[in-house]
């Protein structure tokens, strides 16, 4: 019981993080994308990732809504966190230039706090994925 609870925080964490972040990437998609395209690591494809990466991060939300799919959108949030937090470590220790085009509040964390806050999220979903109850449970929607 104890583990579905701290999997049903966790879950919720991140359900609140990649909306927010996708809504504000969404909300101000120019720049976003004007960001993207002057990132040195990010070469031909930031038209293409600016529509991805909002769509992922909703993608992985709705996973982790429901509990048949928690597990998978656990997996997908450590996944793109590792992403994201190898994509700071590149930019911030091989390029010159270091353009945010995260949004809303994480626009407003220097690099190492956005490292850090990353780190930690990256760790949130590691343990999210270790406390996943094994027994095999019947479908149902989110804290019912």
């Amino acid at each position: 019981m104890r583990k579905e609870l701290f999997t049903n925080i966790i879950s919720s964490l991140f359900i609140i993080l990649f909306v927010y972040a996708a809504s504000s990437k969404l909300l101000d998609y120019d720049n976003f994308r004007i960001q993207l395209s002057q990132s040195p690591i990010l070469g031909s494809v930031p038209n293409l990732i600016s529509w991805l990466v909002p769509t992922i991060e909703i993608t992985i939300a709705v996973m982790l809504f429901s509990s048949k799919f928690r597990l998978a959108g656990l997996y997908g949030s450590f996944t793109l966190m590792i992403v994201f937090t190898g994509y700071i470590i590149g930019i911030t220790n091989y390029s010159e230039y270091i353009p945010c085009s995260c949004g809303g509040i994480l626009s407003k964390m220097n690099w190492n706090q956005h490292l850090v806050f990353n780190i930690v999220f990256v760790m949130i979903a590691g343990a999210g994925i270790l406390l996943w109850p094994i027994q095999p449970r019947s479908p149902k929607i989110f804290f019912s």
